[in-house]
């Protein structure tokens, strides 16, 4: 064989010897994939025990466990909106033994209330899998403003611009947006009340000090049966079981209104594919277990199993809604 033919072949002999160094890390990927997990695993959550999201948390956590057969720890990192949290999960290796719960908040919300951010909540994070929505509820202490729908309620704030003043568990919280959104749609003014977290908020309306309040139904079911406080319309969509008579404000009061509270697991960016669909395929086996859906959804949520790509879709169409509203309310936090 002459030079020059043999030339000819050797980008050849390059592209096959490449091809089989790409076929063997495939398999390298794949063979760790099928290892993995080995040890435990550390789901990092950004709010404080006791919490609504730490509700969720330890409702997943045993079946989470059973799926992916390793223990998974909870650590808690408590702190600027939960951006403590989601900063060490940015950070950490993508191995898949690092992961976050992450919210509405931490990936909708906080990126258009904080000014400076360490990472970048679509750049920097790689979605796993969606767990549960959760709906608002326009809650209202007849004793201060006694109406019964959410029509009456709308028409009574209209007529009395900056009377009444609204709740909220903090400055740029759920809880204020909610109802930030509700007002802008509505075409009320009303005076917020922002408070240090969301028992004193509640227990605000219960006393009479503001008139009402958005929170996630979870929350004010207490007080609902008790009496002390009513219920007009559910925030999303449609209605839910837990609260069945209670309307959703877009049937009649706000057509198309449909705001509400997600969670989900997020790992560091640059996660590898398999990795994720066995965490996805892990946590969907433990909100399909019965007694966990149960618990979840008795208290007012809404089960989500999606894959990782369309919970991504979600995350990112979610961050793009709650930046308008930001912007629209002029909500920020140094």
């Amino acid at each position: 064989m002459t030079a020059s033919i043999r030339s000819l072949f050797r980008p050849l002999s390059a592209l096959f010897k490449g091809a089989l160094l790409g076929t063997a890390l495939l398999a390298a990927g794949s063979s760790h994939a099928s290892e993995w997990p080995e040890h435990p695993i550390t789901m990092l959550m950004g709010f404080p025990a006791g919490s609504g999201v730490d509700v969720i948390a330890r409702s997943i956590q045993e079946p989470l466990q059973q799926a992916l057969g390793v223990p998974v720890v909870i650590d808690y990192r408590s702190g600027a909106g939960g951006n403590l949290a989601s900063a060490a999960v940015a950070r950490a290796k993508p191995d898949g033994y690092t992961i976050l719960l992450g919210t509405a908040a931490t990936h909708g919300i906080n990126p258009a209330i904080y000014k400076e951010l360490p990472f970048d909540v679509e750049e920097d994070f790689t979605p796993i899998a969606p767990l549960i929505d959760v709906s608002n509820v326009l809650t209202i202490n007849p004793k201060v403003i006694d109406v019964n729908t959410v029509e009456d309620f709308i028409a009574e704030v209209k007529a009395n611009p900056n009377k009444y003043y609204f709740a909220s568990t903090g400055v740029g919280t759920g809880t204020q947006l909610a109802f930030e959104e509700f007002n802008a749609r509505a075409g009320l003014k009303m005076v917020h009340v922002p408070y240090k977290g969301g028992p004193e908020a509640l227990q605000s309306v219960v006393k009479g000090e503001t008139c009402c309040i958005f929170n996630q139904v979870q929350t004010v079911l207490g007080q609902y049966k008790a009496g002390t406080v009513r219920l007009l319309g559910v925030s999303t969509a449609k209605r839910i079981d837990v609260v069945k008579d209670v309307p959703a404000i877009a049937e009649k009061a706000i057509p198309g209104f449909d705001s509400y509270i997600w969670f989900g697991l997020f790992g560091p960016k640059g996660m590898d594919p398999a990795l994720v669909r066995k965490i996805n395929a892990a946590a969907t086996q433990a909100l399909q277990n019965p007694d966990v859906a149960k618990r979840l959804t008795s208290t007012g949520n809404t089960i989500h199993v999606s894959s990782p790509e369309k919970f991504r879709q979600t995350v990112h169409d979610n961050r793009t809604k709650w930046a308008e509203i930001v912007k629209a309310a002029g909500v920020t936090i140094q």
